[in-house]
């Protein structure tokens, strides 16, 4: 019996990521949206390229697997901050969306953030916020960026950063979803360089590097979905400066203390090996 219902489970897995295309009537029923961007609970940063990996069996020597991801956590969430990955999201799409009707008329931000609870503080709510209160705001429609997981990972020796989520947008009037893109950026499947986590652990901005082309990328595939040329649309207005970073705190980077020579200090990763001359 439980064998027999394996296929609609998938079935019912595959459907619930599955993409939808924004029509161009749809868009142009939207009067006022609100942005909204959010990490779930658990969603990172986490590191799986010790764990996973025993290709840094030998460099690692005494230090266990968990305990080198548990500390290569610690640099990566001293990297970037969960709200400037989510701010990054929002601020990047928004200012890239043409110049035209409705991204004319979106809810201000700091408004949208205020009602919500999420204003001046660097953890974004981890559940689903209440979509209703944006209503009062003159809110009909939201927009939704979601992070579900990010951090590192590796693979025979190659290690990377990752980034999984999915944006949608949806009327506040019975929920109805117009638009679904899942997205997920992996360096190690896409064949990105190697990003050596000994190295992030002696210079986290590294991961944050890698974080920032990820994120703008997925934003530019949100602004290619968020213009459907099947629309009648409104009068374009000019062009307004695009912002290449978010309008928010900046993370504060934390320089890690280098460890002794005889022995590896609490808290550090080893060494990396000296780039090849």
């Amino acid at each position: 019996m439980t064998r027999s219902l394996l296929p609609f489970l998938t079935l019912a897995l595959v459907a619930g990521c599955a993409s939808q295309r924004l029509a161009g009537a749809d868009l142009d029923r939207v009067r006022r949206p609100a942005f909204i961007s959010r990490i779930e609970d658990g969603a990172g940063p986490r590191s799986f390229v010790f764990r996973e990996d025993a290709a840094y069996g030998d460099k690692l020597k005494k230090l266990e697997p968990v305990e080198a991801d548990r500390r290569l956590t610690v640099k990566l969430q001293q990297a970037v901050t969960r709200f400037e990955i989510s701010e990054r999201l929002r601020v990047n799409t928004l200012t890239q969306l043409p110049r035209e009707a409705p991204w004319t008329a979106t809810v201000d931000p700091a408004r949208v953030a205020s009602v919500l609870e999420s204003f001046l503080v660097e953890e974004v709510p981890a559940n689903a916020p209440d979509y209703d209160m944006v209503a009062p705001l003159g809110a009909d429609t939201v927009v939704e960026f979601v992070v579900q997981e990010y951090g590192m990972r590796s693979k025979k020796g190659h290690a990377g950063a990752f980034l999984r989520g999915y944006g949608r947008m949806f009327t506040l009037d019975g929920r109805s979803e117009v638009w679904r893109h899942p997205f997920s950026v992996d360096q190690v499947e896409s064949g990105a360089a190697h990003l050596d986590p000994f190295k992030v652990g002696k210079d986290p901005d590294l991961f944050r590097q890698a974080m920032t082309l990820m994120l703008d990328q997925v934003a530019l595939d949100f602004v290619k979905d968020l213009t459907p040329r099947d629309r009648r649309g409104g009068p374009t207005l000019p062009d307004h400066p695009i912002s290449s970073s978010p309008d928010n705190v900046a993370p504060v980077l934390v320089e890690p203390p280098k460890p002794p020579e005889s022995d590896l200090a609490p808290g550090e990763l080893p060494d990396p090996d000296p780039d090849p001359t």
